[in-house]
């Protein structure tokens, strides 16, 4: 896909983290504290206690499958290799729900791809002008049930997305913690869809079905969550895609950093 190595361009599509970073819903935020400053030796030392679950992070096969791999077993070629950028910006608002057929409308995603997804959202991101936490983690958009059967007919490697979740914020156990915002999401649904929330994502049959049931061999189709950077500079390309985790045995997931290298124009 490279041709001229000499022009190659790295974007970093990864959402920075710091203590101020927003843990998915109830999971333990981001703490740090040095244990020593430039003493005895010159150095400094930090200790950090987190989830894995803040900022651009990889849910890996045991995040919801406890005999799934850990992030150390997954291979390189499962995390890094050609794949498309999507934007989906043009149709995302709270509570939207996107289809296999938004994606194919706008690019060709061909079998064994991985697969970006850009709803906009991520200028709601802690660290952007616009940052609304509650719209970034409770009402993004998210897929359709018929999307969880595209990605395993399409054996997408892994999928990364640019907002809380790869599931519709109400397809999670957000639905429960945030009535009110359920409420919302239903009578939008009714105006917009034609049916009520519960309709379109009944549970428990289809409860976090992104995780859920996808995850398990043999589509293992893992995906990032809360990318952003520079992903506005590489919409609707075909590229060299990579999520970065370190290598964490026994880890369930893991923090990440997500690229995409192209040549430049």
């Amino acid at each position: 896909m490279i041709k001229n190595w000499d022009k190659m361009k790295i974007y970093d599509l990864s959402q920075p983290t710091s203590i101020l970073t927003p843990p998915w819903p109830t999971y333990e935020p981001l703490q740090v504290k040095f244990f020593k400053r430039l003493a005895p030796n010159g150095a400094n030392g930090m200790l950090i206690t987190t989830s894995n679950h803040v900022g651009t992070h990889l849910d890996g096969p045991m995040h919801f499958d406890t005999s799934g791999r850990d992030i150390a077993s997954l291979e390189m070629s499962k995390l890094m290799g050609p794949g498309v950028v999507v934007d989906l910006s043009d149709i995302a608002e709270d509570f939207s729900i996107y289809t296999p057929q938004d994606i194919m409308d706008r690019v060709e995603v061909k079998k064994g791809d991985i697969l970006y997804i850009n709803t906009g959202y991520h200028k709601y991101g802690w660290d952007q002008p616009e940052a609304d936490e509650r719209r970034y983690m409770l009402r993004h958009p998210g897929p359709s049930m018929d999307f969880v059967d595209w990605v395993k007919e399409m054996e997408i490697k892994h999928l990364a997305v640019d907002c809380g979740s790869a599931d519709h914020p109400m397809n999670t156990k957000i639905r429960d913690w945030e009535p009110k915002e359920a409420e919302v999401c239903d009578a939008y649904m009714r105006e917009k869809y034609g049916k009520g929330l519960d309709e379109i994502y009944h549970w428990p049959d289809t409860y976090q079905a992104m995780h859920i049931q996808v995850f398990v061999r043999p589509w293992e189709c893992i995906h990032a969550e809360n990318i952003g950077g520079e992903i506005d500079k590489v919409l609707n390309k075909r590229l060299i895609l990579g999520t970065i985790p370190w290598k964490f045995r026994d880890g369930e997931s893991a923090f990440c950093r997500c690229i995409a290298i192209d040549e430049e124009e």
